[in-house]
């Protein structure tokens, strides 16, 4: 999940082309759907992003009651209205006057806060739960923006590599060398400083065993001279969530897991490395590389959406992709590491879709 900001936003209005009392704001790469003659190009509105959860107050303003998701009818989320991907929210609350979305424009300003907006926490099931301690030292693993709302982030023509996204859940693996302790975690945990404690019946920890993770973990510590090392995968399969890309989590053995980064530790410095060129050939699944080359969005884009490749079966839709420079650079953009994801619209509007982690 990308991280939530409710900003003030300058729009770019486009006809619908199946509705003459609808048109298209576009944020970024994002179109929302708006009232016809409610915005012009050049507009100063807040975008509230998808996975928000609304205050019931805000709801009944914009008059959205009982036709956001979720069970408490709060949640924005991607929808087609009358054909068009409409993603996340354009609007002007009230509480926010003219001049001073204005100036959120230059500052940057995030009124998620102010407006009671929150981001929405996918449940937890039992099997990706459990007890949990302190980890102060864990690799951790961050949140990935979206290409669509932060297009700048890669330069026309940079060296990227381009990768498919899997719909499981993430793992956290950390190795410590100088102990040979093992952590593991969950992207949630993770993000608060906890690891899971070892439990056979855990998700995560039944992966990082399947596959046996610490071995792998251990032999690269050593090669690079590594004070720790981060091994980050998706675990998938049915039970995990709705697409199971033929693996079977409720079956002993047959948790699917695919690395799809490696961090390290060396000299107190942090370093992303590519698990392609760090991992011996079949010690651990990767996730498929569908792309290397210079950066180019229609061809991210292109990528983006068809048939998962995972199972070499094609046999279900594709989550999206997850883009990363090839150099590892740093993105002012983000604020960080240069990477970003782009997410189907057919993964985004599919119907009984899952989202725990």
């Amino acid at each position: 999940m990308s991280t939530l900001r409710v900003t003030a936003e300058v729009l770019t209005v486009h006809p619908h082309p199946d509705a003459d009392a609808l048109e298209l704001a576009q944020v970024g790469l994002y179109r929302a759907v708006v009232a016809k003659g409610a915005y012009k190009s050049g507009d100063i509105a807040l975008y509230i992003p998808e996975q928000a959860v609304l205050p019931a107050d805000l709801i009944e303003e914009l008059g959205l009651t009982g036709r956001l998701a979720g069970k408490a009818k709060d949640r924005v989320k991607a929808v087609r209205l009358r054909g068009e991907l409409s993603q996340g929210i354009v609007c002007r609350p009230r509480a926010l006057a003219e001049d001073e979305l204005a100036r959120a424009v230059t500052d940057g300003g995030d009124f998620a806060e102010r407006l009671g907006i929150t981001k929405w926490a996918p449940p937890i099931p039992p099997t990706m739960s459990g007890e949990v301690e302190s980890a102060p030292d864990l690799l951790p693993w961050t949140d990935i923006e979206n290409i669509q709302r932060y297009p700048d982030v890669f330069e026309p023509g940079e060296p990227v590599t381009v990768t498919e996204k899997l719909h499981g859940t993430a793992c956290l693996v950390t190795y410590f060398a100088e102990d040979g302790r093992v952590q593991v975690s969950s992207k949630g945990f993770g993000a608060k400083g906890l690891a899971l404690q070892e439990d056979p019946r855990n998700l995560y920890w039944r992966a990082v065993h399947d596959h046996g993770v610490p071995a792998v973990a251990a032999a690269l510590a050593e090669r690079l001279g590594a004070r720790r090392v981060g091994i980050f995968g998706e675990v998938y399969g049915a039970g995990v969530q709705d697409l199971a890309y033929g693996a079977d989590a409720r079956a002993e053995g047959r948790v699917g897991l695919a690395v799809f980064d490696v961090s390290a530790d060396l000299d107190g410095k942090i370093v992303w490395l590519d698990p392609a060129e760090v991992l011996d050939d079949g010690q651990l699944p990767l996730v498929p590389r569908l792309y290397s080359g210079p950066y180019d969005l229609a061809k991210v884009l292109e990528l983006t959406s068809g048939r998962e490749t995972v199972s070499g079966e094609d046999l279900h839709l594709r989550e999206g992709v997850v883009i990363r420079s090839a150099t590892g650079r740093y993105s002012p953009v983000v604020g960080g590491r240069a990477i970003a994801k782009s997410v189907s619209p057919a993964y985004l509007t599919r119907k009984g879709g899952t989202e725990y982690e």
